[in-house]
């Protein structure tokens, strides 16, 4: 893995930041509230390593993404990109910058124009930012980047339809590529793929992050992926930070009841640690964001809150994410005694903590890495030559 600078490193500096979405009504559109999707989060990403970001649907990951790349505007605070804030910058100041920066989409499919081909789709970054000298130095570019993910080289003249999942992935990867950024924004890109893809688009993710020095923000649901891309792991709720470290440390002594809980619903391929666990039945449904908890916002279907005996300050004070250990922090008044709480948390006699292989679950075998040319063979092929794989 990328071992990760300081503070004094960060690449992305995000400070306080708020995305509200209004909420209207009636025949004039008259504004009657918010949705609270991103309420005042403060993190960095350093050069070149990894964080990832997790939590349930809805809780602001995806959100969060859009508005560090100015896709979705921020209502308030401050994003700075190797020290400039992006939310002051005009339309034609972030378009140059644009080029060190780029996204790569949840769905590999709706994210490509189905009516351009293939070399159109990558090769559209290269003719906006000028970086092709004539047209058949541009197509020598596409080529290459097709065969850095893994993909025919010859595939410039297909159409999009004519691809599987995981190579639409990869034609979508080798689009952030074209203009050779170093920041990458991840927004679950293997969620809508089938497992055996997913281990092979994860696994060209690394190998291309470790060639070109990227940096990204990988944000996924499944926490054995996270944990095993990541330098650095954030949960998120109700959009809310709730906690931020490494993924040995988030993972082997949580500092937050919610992160308790989200370890506690992944099975463990162990028996008798499985049954040693105490499982956390979180209940309750997600408060809206459009009219969030007082206080923290975690504390109505908080299994700490209630056993402490619902204190008053979980009701009332917003607990700020402070520091629990070395470069990890908790947003909860009782994260200490969250850390010497054994719930949600599978302990093995003997075990040392590692980081493990990308599998089917949070300590799982390790699996081999997949080469990223190993699927660099064309799909199969009916009469017309369009792919008759779905996968």
């Amino acid at each position: 893995m990328t071992n990760a600078g300081d503070n004094g490193n960060a690449l992305i500096q995000v400070e306080n930041l708020q995305v509200f979405f209004p909420i209207t009504a009636g025949l004039f559109q008259r504004r009657v509230g918010e949705v609270r999707a991103v309420d005042d989060i403060t993190f960095e990403i350093r050069k070149g390593e990894t964080l990832g970001l997790v939590g349930e649907s809805g809780c602001g990951k995806s959100t969060t993404g859009r508005a560090l790349i100015r896709l979705r505007e921020a209502t308030g605070g401050s994003v700075r990109f190797d020290g400039t804030d992006l939310t002051q910058l005009s339309t034609r100041e972030l378009r140059r910058l644009r080029r060190r920066m780029q996204i790569i989409f949840q769905d590999p499919y709706s994210s490509l124009n189905p009516r351009m081909t293939v070399g159109s789709i990558i090769s559209e970054p290269i003719e906006t930012h000028n970086l092709a000298a004539n047209k058949q130095a541009k197509m020598q570019r596409v080529r290459e980047l097709l065969a850095l993910v893994g993909l025919n080289p010859n595939y410039t003249n297909r159409y999009p339809h004519e691809f599987s999942g995981g190579q639409r992935q990869r034609i979508g990867i080798a689009r952030a590529l074209a203009v050779e950024p170093e920041f990458i924004v991840c927004d679950e890109p293997i969620s809508a793929l089938d497992v055996s893809i997913q281990a092979q688009v994860l696994n060209l993710l690394i190998e291309l992050r470790e060639q070109f020095g990227l940096t990204y923000l990988f944000i996924a649901h499944d926490l054995s992926v996270v944990r095993h891309i990541s330098d650095r792991v954030g949960v998120m709720y109700l959009g809310k930070l709730v906690e931020l470290g490494p993924p040995t440390a988030i993972y082997e002594t949580p500092g937050h009841p919610y992160t308790r809980a989200l370890l506690s619903a992944v099975p463990i391929p162990d028996p008798k640690a499985e049954r040693r666990r105490k499982r956390v039945i979180l209940t309750g449904d997600v408060p809206s964001p459009a009219n969030p908890p007082s206080g923290c916002r975690f504390h109505t279907r908080c299994w700490l809150y209630e056993q402490l005996g619902r204190p008053e300050n979980c009701r009332t004070e917003d607990p700020e994410l402070r520091v629990v250990a070395t470069d990890h922090r908790a947003a909860c008044h009782y994260a200490e005694e969250a850390l010497q709480s054994d719930v949600g948390v599978a302990h093995i006699a003997g075990e040392q903590p590692q980081r493990r292989a990308f599998g089917t679950g949070v300590g799982v075998a390790p699996v081999a890495p997949v080469a990223a040319t190993a699927v660099a063979e064309p799909p199969p092929a009916d009469g017309d030559g369009q792919s008759t794989k779905t996968g």
